[in-house]
């Protein structure tokens, strides 16, 4: 007999995670990373440095700016969020207040791609084949069991670590995208459809909002179409439910009309494909066999280890692919990679099609072979394992001095810095891998078989590896990936609350002088110019600087580095002597 889905799961594999034990992985994911460091260059300090200047009130909330630049991330709501955040609580720092926002995204990503896979789970189509005696999982315990592998399927992906800690327009982009995805997932299970309507136009508004623009249009078009020609089934379905169901549907299709009218207007949606600006990058990297192979490496670093499992998810379930469960996160899919083809910051574009990528990576577990998931359990035992011991051998290096070559590696790649002890940072190193070790031996024991079981191991090594980041080596990448020592120091060459103007200058230093520095920024061509005494020039437009200044009026006093011999990042300090 031909099963109907290729799911064969029994009752005793689809038992939850403990809830407790998810909790406390999940916050062990999310905190470290965002508390106690520096904003990092480039786009993290960029975007901080938005919000701190709208929280000052040194710039138009429905046009904000940095020293009259745009920001570099296109969008309004993720700033506003951190600006408002920043003026609330003052009694925080800056830095810690304005992260407080995106702590509370990356959480609620990591929840509605939990129950987006729950919904999606839940459909009919999506469930095991059912046995002529009893005994297979029921629908809500199996979908329980799914939304646990899908969660931890998200948070096994490289790629989201770094890029979900950092207090930029994208986070806010993958937070409204997962509610998207959850929202549209409701709507295909005709639940509370009219509540489905409603966050499904936030998240529209949200993703507008953020700076998405076009693709985000794409993906909630695609759905309507997608769920108006296969509308789901529900367990009980009856003619009212389904009246309903259409007409939230039909709801949807006027405020995406709304909406999209609204973008227009107010020029959040400025091109009809959305990606004609970087079809030139595009029509280039295709003549380039090595951009478009870096490309591809990209892609399975970022996505690991959630695209293997999503192609034999595709390949088992290739006779259902036109079913809800698998149409929706595939669409999903489709456009984050396009966009991210399209756009020439690929990695970041791609970020809103993790969940997606997570969600299509759960299903392939009820048909995985027992070997496949033994090989999948020992190459990340083995991978994680090593990438630990690797950061505890170079911080035990950074603090003794031996082993000598990493600590000669360290005082080569980062000079001038001094290593720092923490205990407290040690303390939760220490937990976090007794803790691993404690999984793998749990892992490698004799358990009942769970569906979830297969990714325990790399959402944990994952979680591992980010969170000894973030405590043994956070002194280092603060030094590292931080313009603080560098503002600093050219703080100490100034007078304090000087005038100081800027000449090609990124918007992350401009950023970075203001807030480590405490500097009062203006630009070489503002009203203040002829005030300012100080002068601090990019290395590389020093050779045009005459073109814009008078320079018999300025001498050089300083060159500073943000790294020893890193000429890349090199500022000339001039002060005035005459006009």
């Amino acid at each position: 007999m031909n099963s109907p889905t290729p799911a064969i799961v029994t009752q005793t594999a689809v038992r939850p995670l403990p809830r407790l034990a998810l909790l406390v992985f999940c916050l062990a994911y999310v905190l470290p990373g965002f508390l106690g460091r520096e904003p990092w260059k480039i786009e993290d300090l960029s975007a901080f440095g938005v919000m701190r200047e709208l929280a000052l009130g040194l710039t138009e909330w429905w046009e904000p700016r940095l020293l009259g630049l745009a920001p570099e991330e296109p969008g309004l709501l993720p700033y506003w969020l951190g600006a408002l955040s920043i003026r609330t609580l003052g009694f925080l720092d800056a830095e810690t207040a304005s992260r407080l926002p995106f702590i509370v995204l990356l959480a609620f990503t990591l929840a509605c791609t939990w129950y987006a896979v729950y919904h999606l789970a839940r459909q009919p189509a999506a469930q095991p084949v059912a046995f002529a005696f009893g005994g297979e999982a029921s629908p809500r315990d199996y979908a329980r069991a799914m939304a646990d592998a899908g969660l931890l399927a998200l948070i096994a992906c490289l790629g989201l670590a770094r890029l979900s800690h950092e207090t930029t327009p994208e986070l806010a982009r993958l937070a409204f995208a997962s509610l998207m995805l959850l929202s549209v997932a409701r709507l295909g299970r005709r639940e509370s459809p009219w509540a489905s309507l409603v966050a499904a136009s936030l998240a529209l508004l949200a993703l507008l909002l953020s700076g998405m623009g076009w693709p985000a249009v794409w993906l909630l078009a695609g759905w309507i179409v997608i769920l108006l020609r296969s509308p789901g089934e529900s367990e009980a379905p009856v003619q009212p439910a389904l009246v309903r169901h259409r007409a939230a549907l039909l709801s949807l299709l006027v405020v995406l009309a709304v909406l999209v009218g609204l973008g227009l207007r107010q020029g959040w949606l400025t091109n009809p494909l959305g990606w004609s600006e970087t079809l030139g990058h595009a029509a280039n990297a295709k003549s380039s066999v090595n951009i478009w192979t870096s490309y591809a490496r990209m892609l399975v670093w970022f996505t690991w280890p959630a695209w293997p499992l999503a192609v034999w998810t595709v390949w088992r379930w290739r006779r259902q692919l036109g079913s809800l469960h698998l149409a929706l996160p595939l669409w999903f899919v489709l456009v984050g990679l396009l966009n991210s083809a399209l756009a020439g910051r690929s990695d970041r574009a791609l970020l809103v099609a993790l969940p997606a990528f997570a969600a299509l990576a759960a299903f392939a577990l009820p048909t995985l072979r027992r070997s496949a998931a033994a090989l999948i359990d020992w190459f990340t035992l083995l991978f994680f394992s090593f990438c630990a011991l690797v950061i505890w051998v170079i911080w035990v290096a950074m603090q003794t001095g031996v082993p000598a070559k990493p600590a000669a590696n360290v005082a080569k790649l980062a000079p001038g810095f001094t290593p720092e002890f923490s205990f407290g940072l040690f303390l939760l190193a220490l937990m976090a891998t007794l803790a691993w070790l404690g999984l793998v031996a749990w892992r490698v024991g004799r358990h009942p078989q769970a569906i979830w079981k297969s990714l325990v191991l790399p959402a944990s090594g994952a979680t591992l590896c980010w969170l000894l980041l973030m405590t043994l080596w956070l002194p280092l990448l603060d030094f590292g990936r931080s313009y603080g020592p560098m503002s600093r120091r050219l703080a100490s060459l100034l007078p304090a609350d000087a005038c100081v103007l800027v000449d090609g200058l990124s918007q992350a230093q401009i950023a970075a002088l203001q807030h480590h520095g405490g500097l009062d920024i203006h630009r070489i061509d503002s009203k203040l110019a002829p005030q300012c005494r100080s002068l601090l020039v990019d290395l590389e437009q020093q050779p045009s600087l005459d073109e814009r200044v008078e320079l018999t009026h300025w001498a050089f006093k300083a060159t500073v580095r943000r790294l020893n011999d890193d000429r890349r990042e090199t500022i000339l300090l001039y002060l005035r002597v005459g006009g």
